[in-house]
């Protein structure tokens, strides 16, 4: 019998790997350790409005990509089969009649070369599963003629006749840029570092930015692990798979939201996804309160403190709330995000809270240098840095109380001539200025990224608020202090912890 291509290989419910891994799908992963070449089970690609999920996808980084479709023919199934290739005039635009490595192929080739990333070669495999070497040699040549026995991993494939089938392609001339490929084909996965650079995410952010939010989730991390960015990503991504969903991202304060704003601007722009950004708010906990205060017909307020009465009405905002760093805040606040969210998703990022708890187990900090000086904090605040200028050091940030902020500000204007900056996280980005010398307080530090910081008043500022604060610099953060206390006996506590 006379059975056109299409319609037996390339159906659109195509037979999909499972979660347990197939034998030959085992067998490529136990490769792919030895020779460090790279792995993606169900990987998924975005590009536009477009979701595209290929079974199985290799980078080898002398080669270039190999995509795989797996098919669950027998040999009961395909012994008397004859197959043709319909021609191009006779194929309808629809997605079913389209053959799916092809129409993979051209996905990723359009995504690369959208991103001027045009010179990597991508090699198109089947994976046949319940198919044996013998048994494809018994079969029509016409089948043979379209799909070619070194394309085919069946069965009985041994892992050396594997590799040999993936090295029969010749090495390139030059070595494939890893980072660049797979933050190109892999937009979900790609973090945004300080320096603009794309990074792809730990396998921790993969498991969670893949993962299916429940009623509750909390997300953990040291610092610099890039939590915020994750909770972008996974924002991204739940909206491209609803696009009718309403995320809401909290950050403590207006100019950690522009920061965070211009993140993911960056990174959507970067992945070439076509999203409907008003899906995606990022704003303060005093906002959401006052949103729902306003429909309570509640005067509108700078406090955190939640009125008896917002615990009273329903107030269905978004299916679903992230609230980034959730330890700066007191139970009653997280006990009212729990109290919205009954019938949606809450993300709280850095909790305590006795739930299970995904970790980002690595942290992005490079090496500073930290010290404790027990001193006159004023006087030496002045001297250290006048001493970073003589070096020519940029980013300085000066965390104290107002008081001390003000009286610093004084005096050093008559000392130094280069500009001084308060800053005042009320204020939108566009008004601030990070470049010199950036005078702040321990409620202003959220999401500000210095290369020195030099902190004061640390007797009479909370606990988190100062780790917060102490793992904000790049190079080197200076503790001054008049006298010994409980909260600079935990920093240093703290301190030597992570070092360790």
């Amino acid at each position: 019998m006379n059975i056109p291509l299409l319609n037996l290989i390339f159906k659109k419910k195509a037979p999909k790997l499972t979660k347990i891994d197939s034998i030959i799908v085992k067998k490529i992963k136990k490769l792919s350790l030895v020779k460090q070449i790279k792995i993606f089970k169900d990987a998924k690609i975005y590009h536009h409005k477009h979701i595209h999920t290929i079974p199985l996808l290799l980078l080898d980084t002398k080669r270039g990509v190999y995509i795989f479709e797996e098919k669950g023919w027998s040999y009961k199934e395909l012994k008397d089969t004859k197959v043709k290739k319909k021609t191009s005039d006779a194929l309808p635009n629809s997605s079913n009649e389209t053959i799916t490595l092809d129409k993979t192929k051209d996905i990723i080739i359009n995504k690369f070369n959208e991103l001027n990333c045009d010179d990597i070669k991508i090699y198109k495999y089947l994976l046949l599963e319940n198919l044996t070497t013998q048994e494809y040699n018994s079969l029509d040549s016409s089948f043979k003629e379209l799909l070619p026995k070194e394309k085919i991993i069946f069965s009985d494939t041994s892992e050396d006749e594997i590799l040999t089938k993936l090295q029969n392609i010749p090495p390139s001339d030059t070595v494939i840029d890893k980072e660049k490929i797979l933050t190109t084909l892999f937009a979900q996965y790609s973090i945004l570092d300080d320096k603009e650079k794309f990074h792809l995410c730990t396998n921790d952010q993969i498991e969670f930015i893949n993962k299916e939010l429940t009623h509750l989730e909390i997300l953990n991390g040291r610092s610099r692990s890039g939590k915020s960015l994750t909770i972008l990503l996974k924002s991204m991504v739940e909206l491209i798979n609803n696009p009718k969903k309403k995320i809401i991202i909290l950050k403590p304060t207006p100019l950690a939201c522009d920061i965070l704003k211009k993140r993911l601007l960056d990174i959507i722009e970067y992945a070439i996804i076509e999203l409907d950004l008003t899906s995606i708010e990022i704003i303060t906990p005093i906002d959401l309160l006052n949103r729902h205060r306003d429909k309570a017909k509640i005067n509108f307020s700078d406090s955190l403190n939640v009125e008896e009465k917002l615990l009273k009405k329903r107030f269905d905002i978004a299916d679903i709330i992230m609230c980034d760093d959730s330890d700066l805040y007191d139970g009653e606040f997280i006990h009212y995000l729990k109290h919205i969210q009954k019938k949606s998703s809450l993300l709280l990022v850095n909790s305590n809270l006795p739930y299970p708890k995904t970790n980002l187990q690595k942290s992005f900090h490079t090496k500073k240098d930290v010290d404790f000086i027990k001193t006159m904090p004023h006087p030496k605040a002045m001297h250290t840095i006048t001493q970073l200028l003589e070096k020519g050091s940029k980013k300085i940030l000066i965390v104290a109380n107002e008081l001390s902020v003000e009286k610093l500000m004084d005096d050093l204007k008559s000392y130094i001539k280069e500009p001084i900056y308060k800053l005042d996280s009320s204020l939108h980005l566009i008004d601030q200025n990070f470049e010199n010398i950036t005078f702040c307080t321990y409620k202003d530090t959220n999401s500000l990224t210095p290369e020195h910081t030099i902190l004061m008043d640390l007797c009479f500022t909370s606990e988190n608020e100062i780790k917060y604060a102490f793992n904000l610099a790049k190079k080197s953060v200076c503790v001054l202090y008049e006298d010994n206390c409980v909260e600079i006996n935990k920093l240093r506590e703290y301190d030597e912890s992570n070092q360790e």
